[in-house]
């Protein structure tokens, strides 16, 4: 009986996860834009609790983006392979992600310039993606 529950339930499971979808992918870009500005006020407000929520709010969201179902199922070899290069989405990913980690250190420590050019690299980080893979 057992068994019949957990395959019914991961059977549920697996039919409600939707795949990520065009809407998805804009509701994480408005949380990380979001996440920006509440890192950027808290500088301006010389705030860390600010800061750190910003950062977090960053680093959590960022590791959700990813392609679409239909850059997946895209005919074109050529257009597949740049809308779903996940090797670069991945490295911007972890590049954002480790840098929100020396944003909180530096502030913390009491160096908000180096926490300020910490920010201007998430915010190359995440032009080089809408330039590269999304064609800006």
């Amino acid at each position: 009986m057992k068994k019949i529950w957990v395959v019914y339930t991961a059977i549920v499971t697996l039919g409600f996860a939707g795949e990520y979808t065009q809407a998805d992918r804009i509701l994480d870009m408005q949380k990380m834009a979001q996440a920006m500005q509440d890192i950027q006020s808290g500088f301006f407000y010389n705030n860390l609790d600010i800061v750190r929520a910003g950062a977090q709010d960053l680093k959590k969201t960022i590791v959700k983006v990813g392609p679409i179902k239909k850059e997946i199922e895209n005919k074109d070899v050529y257009e597949r392979w740049m809308n779903n290069n996940t090797a670069m989405t991945a490295r911007i990913q972890r590049n954002i992600a480790s840098r929100t980690d020396v944003i909180i250190k530096r502030f913390e420590n009491g160096d908000p310039r180096q926490a300020l050019q910490e920010y201007s690299k998430i915010t190359e980080q995440c032009m080089k993606c809408h330039i590269s893979l999304r064609k800006w």
